[in-house]
């Protein structure tokens, strides 16, 4: 069985959205976050959504599946004002009696709209045959590393550097795991790949589209709704985005 978790905790401060969270903003009267379900919703491998958002706007969010008829959603569980770790470990929580030991989950972020079939089911194809997958996207301009201040202390190699982006995706129990142990040792991570990381899990990977952005600013929603409508475009004139 296939599972996504889809993270919609966040309060939207750097988007300076004052009235809702960022991933409740609208495009053509459709919040952001369903567009995000959607994809998975829509998906024949996905047999079950669940998705940690922000507690206040839960009652909102359930309107919002009912009203674009978004199916698959098996749960909405309260996030953390802990930060995103606490929060996708609490989606974890709630997915325990459900998904068996070997179910793949994919973790995503509500405000990333624009992924589709393709990158779904290529990390469901990387998981089943190693283990996990983390989508990432190559770095199209230099990466520098400073030195502590504002010295470069180090250019790295353009070739070899890469932006993680979502899904990231896992057996249940191998990431259940490791957030427990993260949760155990007071642990903060940036995210399920930085996570790995800090246990020395070995990470396998699948190529995004350069188009599957996240939105946290301002300026990423203009991006996301150009390029939501340039895609949309193409459909009409019979070109796919696949």
């Amino acid at each position: 069985m296939n599972y996504s978790l889809i993270f919609a905790g966040g309060t939207g401060r750097r988007l300076s959205s004052r009235s809702k969270p960022k991933q409740f903003l609208e495009l053509h009267g459709k919040p952001i976050i369903i567009y995000t379900m959607e994809h998975f919703s829509g998906h024949p491998e996905i047999d079950g959504i669940f998705v940690v958002c922000v507690e206040s706007w839960i009652n909102e969010l359930k309107h919002f599946i009912k009203r674009f008829s978004v199916d698959k959603v098996m749960n909405v569980v309260a996030g953390s004002a802990e930060g995103a770790d606490k929060s996708i470990f609490l989606g974890l929580q709630a997915m325990r009696g459900i998904c068996a030991p070997d179910d793949i989950v994919l973790i995503h972020d509500g405000v990333r709209p624009l992924i589709n079939e393709s990158v779904i089911s290529d990390n469901i194809t990387k998981v089943k045959e190693c283990g996990n997958c983390i989508t990432v996207d190559a770095a199209t301009e230099s990466v520098v590393r400073l030195d502590g201040g504002n010295t470069v202390a180090d250019v790295l190699p353009r070739g070899e550097m890469f932006f993680a982006k979502a899904p990231q995706s896992f057996k249940f129990s191998d990431i259940y795991e490791l957030y427990s142990r993260a949760d155990a040792d007071a642990v903060g991570v940036l995210d399920s790949a930085h996570l790995c990381n800090i246990y020395g899990v070995k990470l396998f990977t699948s190529k995004s589209p350069t188009y599957n952005i996240k939105i946290t600013t301002a300026p990423d929603y203009y991006i996301f709704r150009a390029l939501y409508e340039a895609i949309e475009n193409e459909q009409i004139f019979g070109i796919s985005h696949e």
